[in-house]
């Protein structure tokens, strides 16, 4: 996969297309913030169902 966006950053800079080169570069970081956006969601996923089991066993004593 990242071959395949090399080869896209290669050509689009070859033949002097600047703007599309810049829709590319925004593009792929819309790409990586969403991604890291993700990771955070799941991570709060997961502590919230920690701190949800903790509470049920010191509920339960």
């Amino acid at each position: 996969m990242l071959s395949f966006f090399r080869k896209i950053h290669q050509k689009l800079l070859s033949q002097n297309r600047v703007t599309q080169y810049l829709a590319y570069a925004i593009g792929e970081i819309i790409l990586v913030v969403i991604g890291i956006l993700i990771a955070l969601q799941v991570n709060n996923w997961n502590e919230n169902r920690k701190n949800g089991e903790i509470e049920h066993k010191v509920r339960l004593n």
